[in-house]
């Protein structure tokens, strides 16, 4: 593999290019006109355009991603995380030109992208699994009704065909069951052309604690530690962290080994992460796996000094993970990543317009595909940035983190700094009392004030 085409835009974008030319590999950046003059563009070996602003219309077009890549005559495509990542009909379209899909194979995006069946692989292998339901039709309100029952109230109904806290709606009564279940099924339908549903049981607060996996084609694994990812807001994150605070390795580290086991033996050959829920009375429950990278990858590098990009990269071609990994892996310090977003610091509604000042913190590992002077457009997740914090302890980490934040400078748009700071702050998150309603209790206060 010597040319490989970045499917994808903004950080994830800027980030494999930067890993593709440290690996000696020349890069593909495509481009929709809303993002004509990004940064990376120019880190690329060459650029190529793949149509207009709207997603549909270029980073979800098959057509125009496939053409890209074989103009360029790119012999391997990276997805990142998003658009067309978790597509399986995509992958093997890749697959089919001849060149190499960098990810699992797509009959494990398929299987994991899918979350009923991926709760019953893992039910089947002994991941605990919580109560839930197969997929559901909304036009189906007995048998809707009959497992939200069974599976007991307060419940969360949730998109089978995809997964990011998109479409994840709760349900605390029967009376309000099947109007969620529209509205949740018309998201799904907007946000991943699948309107199918299932039933899950609601965990009130649980921490959202994901385990990295990397695997080879020839039936090895090995974990990377865990993540805790429970600061989020409408079900998406905002702040990861590694390790996780307060749990004990008796808990994480059976699991995650248990984890590795399985996956090593159904033959899983990528990057991967088994993202699950640990309850306040302990129980713990599997919630997806994302056969991609994910976008708080940079936490666990931090930690572990391992490059997950490269290491994704390289076991596509068909490395043994021995050789990707060179050295037993432990764990140093710690680690904490925020995401830092063109959105109202309170309510978390996006704000697209011209970044008129956009000057990231210096002295910090910055992930970011803006530059001073563009324009953060509607069309796409407002992302703007990840800042990611490395110290030898959990409180060293948070203050730098908070100092860096609050130096970043933005002017245009209105960002959720404001609200990053506060909950790092706050003396839940600095004692590592976090769970997933910590954002809303730190920052929804000051709605009744505005």
């Amino acid at each position: 593999m010597q040319r490989v085409l970045v499917a994808n835009r903004g950080a994830v974008a800027a980030r494999i290019i930067r890993c593709l030319d440290t690996l000696g590999l020349e890069s593909v950046a495509v481009y929709s006109d809303a993002d004509a003059d990004a940064p990376y563009l120019e880190a690329a070996t060459t650029a190529v355009r793949i149509g207009a602003g709207p997603p549909t219309e270029s980073y979800l077009d098959h057509d125009a991603v496939i053409a890209a890549l074989k103009s360029s005559g790119a012999d391997g495509l990276h997805p990142g995380y998003g658009f067309l990542a978790e597509s399986a009909p995509f992958a093997r379209k890749v697959i089919d030109t001849g060149a190499v899909w960098i990810g699992p194979s797509p009959d494990w995006v398929e299987l994991m992208g899918h979350k009923t069946r991926a709760r019953e692989f893992a039910a089947r292998h002994g991941i605990p699994v919580g109560a839930g339901s197969a997929v559901l039709r909304p036009d189906g309100p007995e048998a809707m009704h009959a497992a939200a029952e069974r599976i007991g109230y307060p419940l969360l109904v949730k998109p089978a065909g995809g997964g990011g806290g998109i479409g994840m709606l709760a349900v605390s009564a029967p009376s309000e069951l099947m109007d969620v279940v529209e509205r949740a099924s018309a998201i799904a339908a907007r946000g991943f052309g699948d309107g199918e549903v299932y039933l899950e049981r609601l965990l009130e607060r649980p921490r959202h604690i994901e385990f990295q996996i990397l695997a080879d084609r020839h039936g090895h694994a090995v974990h990377l530690f865990e993540r805790d990812c429970s600061v989020q807001r409408r079900h998406q994150k905002i702040i990861e962290e590694a390790p996780a605070p307060g749990i004990s390795r008796d808990r994480l580290d059976p699991l995650a080994d248990r984890l590795v086991d399985v996956f090593a033996g159904a033959g899983y050959d990528s990057i991967g992460t088994v993202e699950s829920l640990f309850g306040s009375s302990g129980e713990v429950t599997f919630l997806e796996m994302n056969t991609r990278l994910q976008v708080e990858h940079g936490v666990t590098e931090e930690i572990t000094g391992v490059d997950l990009v490269a290491g994704q990269i390289r076991l596509a071609t068909g490395e043994r993970l021995g050789s990707v990994l060179d050295r037993p892996i432990e764990r140093c310090g710690h680690a904490i990543e925020a995401r830092v977003y063109a959105e109202d610091p309170i309510r978390f509604f996006p704000s697209p317009g011209p970044l008129d000042v956009f000057r990231p913190p210096e002295g910090i590992r910055v992930e970011t595909g803006y530059r001073e002077g563009q324009t953060v457009t509607p069309f796409y997740d407002p992302l703007l940035a990840k800042v990611i914090a490395h110290a030898p302890d959990r409180s060293a980490a948070i203050g730098q983190l908070t100092q860096a934040l609050e130096g970043f400078a933005v002017e245009g748009v209105r960002t959720n700094i404001p609200a990053l700071v506060k909950i790092l702050r706050s003396e839940a998150f600095t004692v590592g009392r976090i769970d997933t309603g910590l954002a809303t209790d730190v920052v929804a206060p000051e709605r009744t004030v505005r």
